[in-house]
């Protein structure tokens, strides 16, 4: 008799706290991958275009990865929990601890810390949450980047009750100063790059000032960055996955057209640093015009330079064919913190 086997992911049933995820294949970030973003996204960030200057400004070896396109690699290594996710809710307390250069390999784990069933509603099948907990390690087996973020999950009983009530108070609240200030990239050069550009640094940057990007991008080639970077989430690529009916936009997608947009609104930004958190208030399709609105909350100085905290509001333009059809729909609330000269 033929053996089978059915290749899936994981049920909300399946996952316990504590339990540490199957290892993704790690990944050496190469200039192709680098290539591949600054096409889908057009981000502005000067330290991961220039490779001349990144080695002047940070000390590395080769041009900065882009902390969009890193977000991206590890959220994708971390995908085998949720290849049957109906929605990404958010994301908490990412911390950029060392930055990666082209050429440099990822290894990510990925550990369940909490799981909290949804309520069970009549004529909805049973879903939960499971909240995921990331470390990125270089390979000198440091620590790159560590995060928090929390998939909706299915249950395999459409009326499951699995009594799973875990408080999301395991993660943290807020950003914790020191892991800020001990960030590699607070000792880069800043005196060299704010000399060597003109236009407004740390210092002419006002708290309270608000930015709105006229500069729309359609949201296209989503597929694409979801296979480039391993993520395994059917909903992206499986209409049929999807509880829309259509393929839904991966968030990094979103996050990332928010960043370039970013660079725009700053083009002396040197490089992000954290997130306080970020939240998906709404789906992306495909060709959804999305615009940015960014206002700078505080600011605060380091060793060189200082940070900018930011409010970063994505809104949606869509025709009538999304299951949302409209304007001006709010699809992401988003808090950096980004080093500046």
């Amino acid at each position: 008799m033929t053996k089978i086997i059915e290749i899936g992911g994981p049920w909300f049933e399946d996952f316990h706290v504590g339990q540490v995820m199957p290892d993704a294949p790690s990944v050496t970030v190469h200039s192709g991958y680098a290539a591949w973003h600054q096409a889908l996204f057009a981000e502005r960030l000067r330290l991961a275009l220039d490779a001349d200057l990144s080695r002047h400004i940070t000390g590395g070896h080769d041009a900065l990865v882009s902390p969009a396109l890193l977000c991206n690699i590890a959220i994708g290594q971390t995908t085998y929990a949720s290849q049957r996710v109906k929605a990404n809710l958010f994301y908490r307390g990412l911390v950029f601890k060392k930055p990666v250069y082209l050429g440099d390999t990822l290894t990510t784990t990925t550990t369940v810390v909490a799981l909290k069933q949804n309520k069970n509603k009549e004529g909805r099948p049973a879903t939960g949450m499971v909240v995921l907990e990331m470390e990125v390690r270089n390979q000198r087996d440091e620590t790159a980047l560590c995060f928090w973020r929390c998939p909706m999950i299915p249950c395999r009983d459409p009326q499951a009750e699995t009594g799973h009530d875990d408080s999301l108070d395991v993660i943290p609240a807020e950003i914790n100063p020191s892991d800020i200030e001990a960030s590699d990239s607070t000792c880069w050069d800043m005196d060299r790059f704010r000399e060597k550009f003109r236009g407004e640094h740390f210092a002419e940057i006002e708290k309270g000032t608000r930015f709105l990007v006229q500069a729309r991008d359609t949201v296209t080639s989503a597929p694409e960055l979801v296979r480039m970077t391993l993520n395994m989430a059917t909903t992206h690529t499986d209409a049929k996955s999807s509880v829309y009916n259509r393929r839904l936009v991966y968030g990094g997608h979103t996050i990332s057209m928010a960043a370039a947009q970013l660079t725009r609104a700053l083009p002396n930004l040197v490089t992000f640093l954290a997130w306080r958190g970020c939240d998906h208030t709404a789906p992306v399709f495909e060709d959804d015009i999305l615009r940015s609105e960014i206002s700078v909350v505080d600011k605060q100085t380091l060793r060189q330079g200082g940070f900018l905290d930011l409010h970063v509001e994505v809104f949606a333009e869509r025709g009538g064919q999304a299951p949302e059809s409209g304007n001006n729909i709010k699809v992401l609330d988003w808090k950096p913190l980004v080093l500046m000269a």
